[in-house]
């Protein structure tokens, strides 16, 4: 080991040297730059350096001075990739230099006597996003982002192949001065003179990411305050390092009581239990070898098969500062290994590693240059790259390439996604800043209405959905003129507002562009999940608010949902008696003989005890089924029914009516007085209220029903039986009476079928269109089509979605989820919600229940509760023009399912979060995310929720959400490099393109088609039209062009020019 400080390694001055402010090797470790408050960064020769020693030694010395800052230079960094060289100044500004291979076009500056520059590096970039001094800066692993930090408290995220500014991240409270980033490529860190240190959460974006594309990514994962409450705030760095394992952090200036340490942090739990003490001052700047350390030289010995060394391997850190020493520490040693004293003679400033991990290189405000070189044995013996990657793989370590482009089809393709992603975002801004030539008119529920205060949300120059419909239907063109008019009109009043001040002064009042339009908002997933707030967009999330395909409850289900009991299917297991050690286990294994399998009985006692199993007979006779075992495989509703519903009270009087478009309007008063105004029809009950004059039911007065229209009575009718719940709409009337039987009406009061008889009290019954839904007391749910008088599938029990395989048989019911609304929509289809938060709908088709949404999405996908203007505008409005011309039972066949999925989403974050249940399962996926085997744990969920989606509007038929959940999947999984599950997704849309016969390639007349058929839609969409889609967006990915470049060339997306229409896609 040996120390050298060569004289000409210095930023020399007129009378002293100025001081150097950083340093960093390239990853090739053949140039070392700095940086000073001459306003120079300078690159050196490595081989000089270590070569100082040695006279006769003739190389170049200074390779390059470049000076385009207009003040001190406070950090540089070259890119792991070998590219780029960014500097960060007082000047508030980000130079990104570039080696050019042409030789340097002038010998030396003017005026000075430096030697002439050998290499030519010419500044790429000027970026401008900080309000004061950048301190520090940092790449990620793969080169994809660049992160500048600075004294405004802002830490600025830049796209590292465009080096547009991603996102700018504002959550430090005062100057930040030091980033690092994680080995693993999944957080970086920062730290700040607010004495806090905070991890971002981020995923690495692809080449041609927009900062749309990025606002949502780049989340706060956690907030470090403990090893830093008093922590000194003179220190002009805080430059912290992350371990090449990624397994620890280590943060400068931490304290430990009144002394000075260095805080190591613990990845995943964010806990910092081990302090580095022996520094007399505060920390400055903390760097970890780039290799790992063991403590035996590689061998034969100590490796395996695959070259990857077997021993314990540490990891080596240096640490300096204010106290003007360099400590080097292990992980495997308590004290430090080597201690340099009085190294410099003012604060040491920053410390490079070679690649290699054996040099280490100081700057000081002294001026000096200092390189250490280490040999073999002193801090142990460096390993290979390889035992980095493993100890990284752990962590679901990603290092992607940017690709290579192999052909001018691949060129085309990834042009025209560009053009795509450019218009969209122009479209957006065109939106949010009220250019009305850039925005496209509103499309709200299917249909335009205008919105003269917001701006129009578009995606690559379409209109927005809203409620996922899109229709193309055009307004007249006087209409059109009439709403621009308007709403120029009112912006500009509201652009000339005048205020007056207190002192008297006029003052026009600012108006605010952004107004709670989704075109303000993130297009990427947001993963916190979010109580809805009492306005903006938590009024729109809660209230009903549209066109949203499902019937209209006429009677509200009381608070916390319809109360449910069950008599569970799961038998357990309880301790026998005499058997205090609780040996259930082996009990049956020992009552096992010949391959039998034990039962168990219930004894009357109500424990559960063994029954010695007999070895079966050879005889083939039907077997008479056990009388313990028939409760749980006879229908319930034949027998004893294992679930049980409220059922509601007899009420004396039930008044509802409707409105002109069928829909259920309010509720009115007994008195008749409010709520009818708005009513086109309203259907009357009145329930007889004196007992019985023989004590039986029959023997009393019967239940007058009558239906009015603007006050005058359409027709009358009588029931035996006190009705307990009514619906209707322009297609039919209906009523539940008490003892099971439903009877139907026309609108003009002819009975339409004879009364329905059902096996229990009926607790909920809904309507939309010709179909009616009735469940009842027991559980069961009866759907019908009154206009064909048929149903779609035979009575269906809700006991599987009320967790009755979970639920233990026993003596007495247990509470199951309770029912928080019971729903149909168009096609008929039931939709269920429960108070756990989970949302249903039975598969008429296979003849089960479908679980579309649940907590469980709520909590581990990024994709919930997202504010893509595609997905959050999938809610409704009340002023649907289109939907206005539409009655009940006219659904237009885009508007099957419209707004269910969200609607059933909403559901569940209402329950989840009103439960408590959220926050707690948080906590516990939080724990999840730092242990082995759940790396890749968010990804591999968020992409699941996706495909869930899709399921659940192929399932319902919902035409517009299949589209934006299709291309939001097909976005994901593009950036996540899924190539099995994009090979599978086109061939799902159109099929295999290239068919082989024999070692040929079949021409295409003659290639198989998808399963969904050549001529068959997909859920209503022409399957080109949505290949096309997806192609668009998978075609900047240049790791995916092989599999995507055939669909293209398929389209002949490669002949139409780059900037046509068609290249716009959702």
């Amino acid at each position: 080991m040996r120390a050298v400080k060569p004289d000409w390694l210095t930023h020399g001055g007129e009378k002293k040297d100025f001081e150097v402010y950083s340093c960093h090797v390239s990853p090739d470790g053949k140039r070392l730059v700095t940086a000073a408050g001459d306003g120079h960064v300078r690159v050196w020769s490595t081989d000089a350096i270590y070569n100082a020693h040695e006279p006769d030694y003739d190389g170049p010395k200074q390779l390059a001075s470049m000076s385009n800052h207009s003040g001190t230079i406070h950090t540089v960094r070259f890119s792991p990739n070998n590219r780029y060289l960014a500097s960060g100044a007082d000047d508030k500004i980000v130079c990104v230099y570039t080696l050019d291979p042409n030789p340097p076009s002038h010998s030396s500056t003017f005026g000075t006597n430096e030697a002439p520059p050998v290499e030519n590096w010419r500044v790429f970039r000027r970026l401008i996003g900080h309000d004061n001094d950048v301190q520090d800066l940092g790449w990620s692993y793969d080169s994809s982002i660049l992160v500048s930090v600075g004294l405004d408290s802002k830490v600025v995220v830049w796209s590292g192949y465009t080096f547009e500014r991603l996102k700018t991240l504002g959550n430090h409270q005062s100057h930040v001065k030091g980033i690092t980033f994680d080995p693993a490529n999944k957080y970086f860190a920062t730290a700040s003179d607010d004495r806090t240190i905070k991890i971002f959460q981020f995923t690495p974006p692809a080449p041609n990411s927009t900062a749309h594309d990025q606002s949502g990514n780049f989340t706060l994962e956690k907030t470090i305050t403990a090893p830093f409450a008093a922590s000194p705030l003179t220190t002009y760095f805080r430059r912290c390092s992350w371990s090449p394992d990624g397994n620890h952090i280590t943060a400068s200036n931490a304290v430990n009581g009144p002394v000075s340490s260095v805080a190591v942090i613990n990845r995943g739990t964010w806990e910092s239990d081990i302090n580095l003490i022996g520094h007399e001052g505060p920390v400055e700047v903390c760097a970890f070898s780039p290799r790992l350390f063991g403590k035996d030289p590689p061998g034969q010995d100590n490796r395996d098969a695959h070259g990857l060394s077997t021993q314990q391997l540490v990891t080596v850190i240096a640490c300096a500062g204010q106290d003007k020493s360099l400590s080097i520490w292990n992980t495997s040693h308590p004290r430090p290994l080597i201690v340099f004293q009085d190294l410099t003679t003012k604060t040491v400033s920053d410390l490079a590693w070679s690649p290699d991990g054996t040099n280490l290189f100081a700057t000081s405000l002294d001026g000096s240059v200092i390189a250490v070189m280490f040999a073999d044995g002193d801090m142990g013996y460096a390993m290979s790259p390889d035992d980095n990657d493993r100890a990284l793989a752990k962590f679901g370590a990603s290092r992607r390439g940017i690709g290579i482009i192999e052909g001018t089809d691949g060129l085309r393709l990834e042009e025209k996604s560009r053009v795509g992603e450019i218009t969209q975002v122009e479209g957006r801004m065109g939106a949010l800043m009220g250019d009305g030539a850039a925005a496209p008119e509103t499309t709200i529920n299917g249909g335009h209405a205008a919105a003269p205060n917001n701006p129009t949300p578009t995606v690559n120059g379409q209109v927005v959905l809203s409620n996922g419909l899109d229709h193309t239907t055009q307004p007249a063109d006087r209409d059109k003129g009439q709403r621009q008019d308007s709403s120029a009109a009112k912006t500009e009043r509201l652009k000339q507002r005048v205020t007056i001040t207190k002192d008297g002064k006029k003052r026009i009042a600012p108006l605010l562009v952004s107004g709670s339009s989704g075109a303000a908002q993130s297009s990427l997933p947001k993963p916190q999940l979010m109580a809805p707030s009492a306005s903006g967009q938590g009024v729109a999330l809660e209230a009903p608010q549209t066109i949203l395909d499902l019937s209209k409850p006429f009677d509200g289900l009381p608070r916390g949902g319809l109360s449910a009991l069950l008599l569970g299917n799961r038998r357990t297991v309880q301790p026998m008696e005499g058997d205090e050690q609780g040996l259930v286990e082996k009990k049956i294994a020992d009552a096992s003989t010949n391959g039998a399998v034990p039962i168990l009985t219930g004894k009357q006692n109500g424990v559960v005890g063994l029954e010695p199993a007999e070895t079966p007979s050879a005889s083939m006779a039907l077997q008479t089924t056990p009388e313990f075992i028939r409760p749980a495989v006879v229908n319930p509703s034949l027998t004893v029914s294992q679930v049980r519903l409220s059922v509601p009270k007899v009420r004396s009087h039930v008044v509802r009516g409707i409105d002109s478009r069928g829909n259920v309007s309010l509720s009115a008063d007994p008195s008749g007085a409010t709520g009818l105004s708005q009513s086109d029809a309203v259907f009357e009950v009145k329930n007889p209220t004196a007992p019985s004059i023989t004590g039986r039911p029959y023997d009393r007065e019967p239940a007058r029903l009558a239906v009015s229209k603007r006050g005058q009575t359409v027709w009358q009718d009588y029931l035996q039986r006190s009705v307990l719940l009514i619906t209707g709409n322009h297609n039919f009337w209906a009523a539940a009476c008490e003892e099971g039987s439903i009877y139907v009406w026309t609108p003009a009061g002819r009975r339409l079928i004879n009364p329905l008889i059902v096996e229990a009290q009926p607790v909920i019954l809904e309507c939309r269109g010709w179909w009616l839904l009735c469940i009842t007391a027991v559980g069961m749910c009866h759907v019908w089509n009154i206009q064909t008088s048929s149903s779609p599938h035979p009575p269906v029990s809700l006991a599987p979605i009320l967790d009755i395989a979970i639920l233990a048989l026993g003596s007495r019911p247990l509470h199951a989820p309770a029912v928080t609304g019971a729903n149909l929509n168009s096609n008929g289809n039931i939709i269920v919600t429960l108070n756990n938060g989970d949302g249903y709908t039975y598969a008429r088709s296979m003849y089960v229940w479908q679980r579309l949404s649940e907590p469980w999405w709520a909590i581990g996908s990024q994709y919930w509760n997202s504010t893509d203007s595609s997905v959050g505008d999938l809610q409704q409005s009340a002023d649907d023009q289109r939907s206005a011309s539409l009655r009940d039972g006219e659904t237009s066949m885009r508007d099957v399912s419209a707004g269910v999925i969200p609607h059933l989403e909403r559901s569940t974050t209402r329950e989840v979060l009103l439960g408590g249940r959220g926050y707690v399962l948080q906590r516990l996926i939080r724990s999840l995310l730092s242990r082995e085997g759940f790396e890749n744990f968010e990804s591999s969920v968020s992409v699941a929720h996706l495909e869930n989606r899709l399921a659940a509007a192929m399932q319902l038929d919902a035409r517009e959400e299949f589209r934006v959940y299709l291309y939001m999947y097909a976005k994901r999984i593009g950036a996540e490099g899924l190539k099995g599950k994009v090979q599978e997704l086109l061939q799902f849309i159109l099929g295999d393109m290239f068919v082989e016969d024999g070692g040929k390639t079949l021409p295409a007349s003659k290639q198989q088609t998808g399963a969904m058929g050549e001529d068959d839609d997909v859920c209503g969409w022409p399957r080109r039209e949505l290949l096309k889609g997806v192609i668009l967006i998978l075609g900047k990915h240049r790791d995916l062009q092989r599999i995507t470049i055939p669909y293209s060339n398929y389209l002949g997306l490669s002949d139409e020019p780059a900037d046509s229409a068609d290249a716009m896609i959702l």
